[in-house]
């Protein structure tokens, strides 16, 4: 039986061949004999109670100049599909929510959304981590700037950034006696009106920010250390880091233990851990990568993997 997948996901032509993660999976299921279709988020739409999509039929190919073809467009009931992948880059904004109301009706029929449309609402990527606090740095959240201003005191060197950030975008260090402290919070905060997170400050960075991922639960047994430029305080590959796979350290796998129920629970097959040093920093939920990287250099086939770890019956391998 020939299972149908669709995948939610920012245009397929404007991605980048060699370490897209999305790809990965989605040439795993055709190994695997599953049928494809492709969803851009403007096509979700409910149709009075009927969860549907435009969505047109997709074949991927291992070929850097030639990566897919797209049939004809069609409309199709999102319950006639077995299990679609929700893997729409960040911001999480309004229009990304309404995408996981969406999805959610189409899941309570029994289709498998990757990863659950709650959990994906409710775990923000930077306060979901402080859930576990054995795990994490000195941390606070907050938009009250004395306050922030106290806990840079308090510690010295500190990292700032939003709530709603990725790829290292508006993240500042502010280290002992900056002058710039008060702009920096005045512009993250809009002046008192937005909160976000301040860090201690990690020198393990300058090793790498360790990105360990999970399916079901578990860990990968590799990491992605994505060290970054000399002078920088931002390992993500988007601000210029390079990567260095590396097997987990005893500290990365007790972190990833502390995780992984509650990962389960939560209907959270594909997660992606932000680790500096001995320290959680992050729990990406919405769109994780690195496994493109983590595979070449491992061997390991985690997009298989992570297929074969979904409650879908009718699987073929």
């Amino acid at each position: 039986m020939s299972l149908k997948l669709g995948v939610v996901m920012d245009p397929i032509g404007s991605i980048h061949y060699k370490k897209d993660t999305t790809l990965a999976l989605l040439w795993a299921a055709q190994d695997r004999g599953w049928t494809l279709f492709y969803i851009e988020p403007d096509g979700l739409f409910l149709d009075a109670e009927q969860p549907m999509a435009t969505a047109r039929p997709l074949t991927v190919h291992r070929n850097a100049n030639h990566w897919f073809d797209l049939g004809d467009e069609i409309t199709l009931r999102l319950t006639e599909l077995n299990v679609v992948l929700m893997r729409i880059d960040p911001p999480f904004d309004m229009e990304y929510i309404y995408a996981t109301y969406l999805l959610e009706r189409a899941e309570r029929e029994g289709t498998l959304v990757v990863n659950r449309c709650q959990s994906l609402r409710d775990c923000n990527e930077k306060l979901f981590a402080t859930e576990f606090p054995e795990c994490c740095p000195p941390l606070l959240v907050s938009r009250d700037m004395d306050r922030l201003r106290a806990f840079h005191s308090q510690h010295d060197d500190v990292i700032f950034k939003p709530l709603d950030g990725m790829g290292g975008s508006a993240i500042f260090r502010a280290q002992p006696g900056d002058p710039n402290v008060s702009v920096i919070l005045e512009t993250l905060t809009q002046s008192g009106r937005q909160t976000i997170m301040a860090q201690q400050y990690l020198p393990a960075i300058q090793e790498g920010d360790k990105r360990i991922l999970m399916i079901n639960g578990e860990a990968v047994p590799w990491s992605l250390a994505r060290v970054p430029l000399a002078g920088e305080s931002r390992g993500n590959l988007a601000a210029g880091g390079s990567g260095r796979v590396q097997p987990l350290t005893e500290r990365d796998q007790w972190i990833a233990n502390q995780v992984g129920p509650t990962l389960r629970e939560r209907g959270l097959y594909f997660v992606g851990l932000d680790v500096i040093g001995d320290y959680l920093t992050e729990i990406n939920v919405t769109s994780p990568t690195c496994l493109r990287e983590i595979e070449a250099e491992s061997g390991l086939d985690i997009a298989g993997q992570l297929l074969d770890s979904l409650p879908l019956t009718g699987a073929s391998s």
